[in-house]
């Protein structure tokens, strides 16, 4: 008897241990997707609940220049910044949507004042002297970089020239504007703020707006880097990556993309996304913005890069986009 006692209590000993082993490796291998989980989440709840804040108060600021700011997100972002007080340079293509935009600011808050530059962020042309000539004589500690488009369609179809415009736009044009007015507060000592729309498209393949991918990629590691580099001389930089919003970003595409189509039936209005934008200031270097975002992020962040691309090349060419558009392609 009490051997058959000691033999159930060794097994018993064996099997716990044997359990004990299995909970630690469990827990060591869960522990990375729990943390990322958490330390995602915790942003993004508490921006949620976050007041807006108050950017001229903030910087003690007078004016703000936006990019892309004739419609769109751009424009809800200066009719925001104008509701706080602040004067605004609209940034745009030189085109009767910036002249009605402007002409709303200044019948909406006729006390500011509002200057609109017009130009094309396309490779050879000077639209950054063409900035700095209209604010030469201003102070400007916030900067939005809006400005962008999209090309779809397969890489090898869109013209070089259209490709090329698409990344001036997109990106070269952040860099330029950036760095003109940072430098300007950084050698003045000033406190301000830098935000790009950027995309979640810069963190998973996108075939049929490879360039789109690309640039957005390239936005949101410039503005981690910066906000590094920036933060503790009192100068906040973040990108944001919205959901489809409902504007004239989709309207002028050269092809159509079903999972795009599909995306923007769930679209916002751009009214609804600058408070969202405002309260990621000073909190994120990054932040998803709308359940598209949010959950393009949780759903691929566990998902090897190299293997995501693969599962996506070999599904790429049973998708209807795909034998739409191979159909022409030559």
């Amino acid at each position: 008897m009490a051997e058959e006692t000691c033999s159930a209590l060794a097994t018993t000993a064996v099997t716990n241990g044997v359990a004990m082993w299995q909970v630690v490796l469990l827990g060591i291998f869960a522990f990375p997707t729990i943390f990322w989980i958490v330390m995602y989440l915790l942003p993004q709840l508490y921006c949620v609940i976050r007041p807006v804040p108050d950017l001229k108060k903030r910087y003690n600021a007078e004016w703000a220049l936006v990019t892309g700011g004739g419609s769109g997100i751009g424009k809800a972002i200066s009719f925001k910044l104008a509701k706080q007080g602040l004067n605004v340079v609209v940034v745009s293509l030189d085109d009767d949507i910036l002249k009605d935009t402007m002409k709303q600011l200044r019948e909406t808050f006729p006390k500011q004042q509002f200057k609109s530059v017009g130009c094309n962020f396309s490779p050879g042309v000077d639209y950054l002297k063409q900035i700095q000539d209209a604010t030469n004589d201003l102070e400007i500690p916030i900067i939005f970089n809006n400005a962008g488009f999209m090309v779809t369609g397969f890489f090898d179809q869109a013209p070089l020239g259209k490709l090329l415009a698409n990344m001036e736009c997109n990106a070269t044009a952040s860099v330029n504007i950036t760095h003109h007015f940072v430098s300007k507060l950084v050698s003045g000592k000033k406190k301000g703020c830098v935000v790009f729309t950027s995309s979640v498209a810069g963190f998973i393949p996108t075939p049929f707006s490879g360039m789109y991918g690309a640039t957005k990629a390239f936005v949101s590691q410039l503005a981690c880097s910066l906000h590094i580099e920036l933060q503790s001389l009192g100068i906040d930089v973040c990108a944001v990556h919205p959901s489809p919003v409902s504007s004239n970003f989709y309207n002028n595409l050269d092809h159509k993309i079903e999972i795009l189509e599909s995306a923007c039936k769930q679209a916002v209005p751009p009214e609804a996304l600058p408070d969202d934008i405002f309260r990621s200031i000073g909190v994120c270097a990054l932040r998803d913005l709308g359940g598209m975002a949010v959950g393009s992020r949780m759903g691929t962040f566990w998902l090897p890069y190299n293997f995501f691309t693969e599962v996506f090349a070999t599904a790429a060419p049973y998708l209807p986009d795909w034998k739409t558009h191979n159909k022409t392609r030559r």
